[in-house]
């Protein structure tokens, strides 16, 4: 019989080796007999622009326990009251724990596998990582880092809602670099020895998801070895002293608070807490299911005009005038933002459609972003920028009639090579990818307590 943690069996050795990879070994909490539709929501950074959403998932969680009740949607960030949400969050979250919503905790990991309605099959792992293994800063070269560059700005409404949290739960993705794809798909396999712990459909329309625990002996030992392998090549793949493990997929901001909550336990003396630990899904950037998208801008204040003004600041700017957003759509398919080729984007307001072309290489957004921040910066509060998954939603804000904003959409993301450019030159400007289309991304679903 195989020795399981859960058991409070000694594993001494294994639990050091996944330590020195970053890894703990959570205690999950999971609502008794979960009713995924109606507990399981999407990450608060999704559908910023569309409160129906959000209206739709109250409908939909309505009258059972939610992790909507748990966190604080990015949609409302701008209305008042947000110490009153805090402070009602952390009240659903002691109710939780006080009236028996969640079964006893389980220590140990959970092998997860998503459907969405665009791809079958994404496998992910829900574990623990150690926060004195990452460090945001663009200089930092530690085991977990920031792909994408973090905002300090956008950081106080998270942590307030860490910050003496009785729990936690997480739509934070970390990826790992397995080019041959076999450590989650061998768990994957392990896992199909046990019966599942959760298993449904994912509310609105958004897939289904299942997830088993993994928490025997030869399933650390597994996990374990899957990884030193691959911290033990990144050192030369990357011609670094340290390794690079693990790079963030999803909730680059969501880890940074998480970050900034543990630095203060430590200047207050702490060595060791529940918050030195963040909970995360580990996913495989080379899993087929994943895909990479864009994650388009809606220049709010300026309309068309004024926006192709801001945007003639790129090397090489050219643009020229088209008749529809289909075709729109498609010249800016064409390019993959590569060295030679350079980067097209498409600008979109009402029944205007444009072509913008550019001679900057690389990713598209090294070159688009410094300008949308500069164009925010001097105007005073005139401006406004926001990100937007998806195409549809940036058409069906960028044309909407009456207002004075437009839209740009970028080109398409190339997932290979990210690791090495990271490694190379640090994290790439924010919103540079998303991982999927908008309901393709985590829901809240597994929890893990914080304080007694």
């Amino acid at each position: 019989m195989e020795t399981s943690i859960s058991n409070n069996e000694p594993m001494n050795d294994l639990q050091q080796r996944l330590g020195k990879l970053g890894i703990g070994i959570p205690e999950i909490l999971l609502p008794s007999g979960p009713d995924v539709g109606r507990w399981a929501v999407i990450a608060c950074d999704q559908f910023t622009q569309d409160r129906s959403y959000w209206e739709k998932a109250g409908e939909a969680a309505a009258g059972s326990p939610s992790t909507l009740h748990l966190i604080l949607p990015e949609v409302f960030l701008a209305d008042a009251g947000h110490s009153d949400r805090t402070r009602d969050i952390h009240r659903a979250m002691r109710n939780y724990l006080d009236t028996g919503v969640f079964a006893a905790p389980r220590r140990g990991f959970v092998c997860i596998e998503r459907d969405t309605p665009h791809n079958r099959g994404r496998r992910g792992l829900i574990a623990a990582v150690d926060l004195e293994q990452y460090d945001w800063s663009p200089a930092a070269r530690p085991l977990i880092r920031a792909t994408e560059g973090t905002v300090p700005e956008r950081l106080p409404p998270r942590m307030n809602i860490r910050r003496n949290a009785p729990l936690e739960t997480s739509h934070i993705i970390l990826l790992i670099d397995d080019e041959t794809d076999t450590l989650l798909p061998g768990l994957g396999e392990r896992a199909k020895k046990y019966g599942p712990v959760y298993r449904g459909d994912l509310m609105l329309n958004s897939g289904s998801v299942s997830g088993r625990f993994l928490d025997t002996e030869n399933d650390l030992a597994f996990l374990a070895e899957g990884l030193e392998k691959l911290a033990d090549r990144a050192v030369s793949r990357y011609a670094e002293p340290h390794p690079f493990l693990f790079a963030v997929g999803d909730g680059n901001h969501s880890l940074a608070a998480a970050k900034g909550i543990w630095e203060e336990y430590k200047a207050a003396g702490a060595s060791d807490h529940p918050c030195r630990y963040a909970l995360v899904e580990i996913e495989n950037i080379y899993d087929p299911a994943i895909k990479f998208e864009p994650i388009h801008r809606v220049v709010f204040g300026p309309g068309f005009d004024e926006t192709l003004k801001i945007l003639s600041a790129l090397p090489g700017f050219s643009c020229r005038n088209l008749a529809g957003r289909e075709e729109m759509t498609r010249l800016v398919a064409g390019t993959a933002g590569g060295p030679e080729k350079g980067n097209r984007f498409g600008v979109t307001a009402g029944d205007r459609h444009a072509l913008v072309t550019t001679s900057a290489g690389g990713i598209s957004t090294a070159s688009l972003q410094p300008l949308l921040d500069r164009a925010v910066n001097g105007a005073g509060g005139a401006i406004t920028v926001d990100y937007i998954h998806g195409s549809e939603e940036l058409f069906r804000l960028a044309c909407a009639p009456g207002g004075q904003q437009a839209g740009i959409l970028l080109p398409p993301v190339q997932k290979a090579g990210l690791f090495e450019t990271v490694a190379r030159s640090g994290p790439l400007p924010r919103k540079s990818f998303s991982m999927g289309e908008a309901e393709e991304k985590r829901f809240y679903l597994e929890c893990r307590r914080l304080f007694s």
